[in-house]
């Protein structure tokens, strides 16, 4: 709706300031706008009630996510996360699981915290850790599936 006075660029310019203040105010002022995507359309959420693995990573910071992967011969066909976490928690978990997914079990175990940062075209220095997280938790849910794989009744969630 276009106010008396206002013209549509006058109108433009109040959203994008609207939406600038909104993002600062989130702390997402600092995120690339590769990881501002993520966390504002992310990808593969939700807990797999069906999973070969299942894998969770506590942070220091209060945040908790879990990765689930579904897995045929020796790739992984499927992989979600669910997180309480923050926004780049959310954007590192999103873009993990569009990664692995296809990828062989060796090179799923491979990815490390650095490629997902990468593939965000960075995270805020004090969010460098969500990425981190993310790993963990596949390589916990990558372990799980060994030890269920093994015969041993399950690994580590």
């Amino acid at each position: 709706m276009m106010t008396e006075g206002r013209g549509p660029k006058d109108e433009l310019d109040l959203l994008a300031e609207t939406v600038s203040r909104a993002l600062a105010a989130d702390g997402l002022s600092a995120c690339s706008e590769e990881t501002i995507r993520e966390i504002r359309c992310p990808a593969n959420v939700g807990r797999m009630c069906d999973a070969d693995g299942e894998g969770v990573a506590d942070g220091l910071c209060g945040d908790t996510i879990e990765m689930y992967v579904k897995v045929r011969g020796d790739r992984i066909v499927d992989c979600t996360f669910f997180t309480d976490g923050c926004g780049p928690t959310i954007a590192s978990g999103s873009r993990l699981t569009r990664l692995v997914k296809g990828m062989t079990l060796e090179d799923a175990r491979g990815v490390t915290p650095r490629t997902i940062v990468s593939l965000l075209d960075g995270l805020p220095d004090d969010h460098e850790h969500c990425a981190a997280l993310a790993v963990m938790a596949l390589r916990n849910a990558l372990r799980d599936f060994a030890g269920r794989s093994n015969g041993t009744g399950g690994g580590q969630r």
